[in-house]
């Protein structure tokens, strides 16, 4: 704990891609010594942006309702870190927001994923997090998903929550009935009963 916050504030003050970022620099990032589930998303959409809050839009919302988690708790840095892949929002694109940018991963995750000793359960939510964490040869994001269970216990990969992907999740039903179920009872295991 006595590293991470400074480090926390290093981050929040970074400027390493500011030019790059129309709006400008504000990393948005969450994290707290114990917490025992991270969240390894894309990057910030405008909404948190403006916010600075992680998944404060209708992504946050189907998140939650996927992990079955009060904002309270989904909040609370002692129970979910929350670690983009991009800290700042990277600006509008012509389908959506512009990828997440490369500088941030190789220079924020290993120092704090090194302060994060409690972590049980990390889910890399979208391409960017599993192309980076996983080498697993699968070419798309859906034979990355449909075959979570080849991975370790404490990883699982999800598709992005955004609204844009609405189509995906109607044409791939068994993720909602496979993998969200899955992460559900992974997610009782480490709040709720050790």
């Amino acid at each position: 704990m006595v590293k991470l916050i400074p480090l926390l504030q290093e981050i929040r003050s970074c400027q390493l891609c500011a030019k790059y970022l129309l709006l400008g620099p504000r990393p948005v990032v969450q994290a707290g010594a114990q917490a025992r589930l991270l969240i390894i998303g894309q990057a910030p959409g405008l909404r948190v942006h403006k916010t600075g809050v992680p998944f404060n839009d209708a992504s946050g919302r189907r998140l939650r309702e996927w992990l079955q988690i009060s904002e309270e708790d989904f909040y609370d840095p002692d129970r979910v870190a929350i670690m983009p892949m991009g800290f700042c929002y990277p600006g509008k694109g012509k389908s959506g927001d512009l990828p997440p940018r490369p500088e941030c991963a190789p220079q924020w995750h290993q120092p704090i994923l090194a302060e994060l000793p409690q972590i049980q359960l990390t889910l890399l939510v979208g391409q960017y997090a599993q192309k980076y964490y996983l080498q697993d040869g699968y070419k798309t994001l859906t034979e990355r998903v449909r075959n979570w269970r080849e991975l370790p216990e404490n990883i699982l990969p999800l598709p992005h929550p955004s609204p844009r992907n609405q189509i995906w999740l109607h044409k791939n039903q068994w993720f909602e009935q496979e993998v969200v179920a899955e992460l559900q009872r992974r997610l009782k295991k480490i709040f709720w009963e050790t």
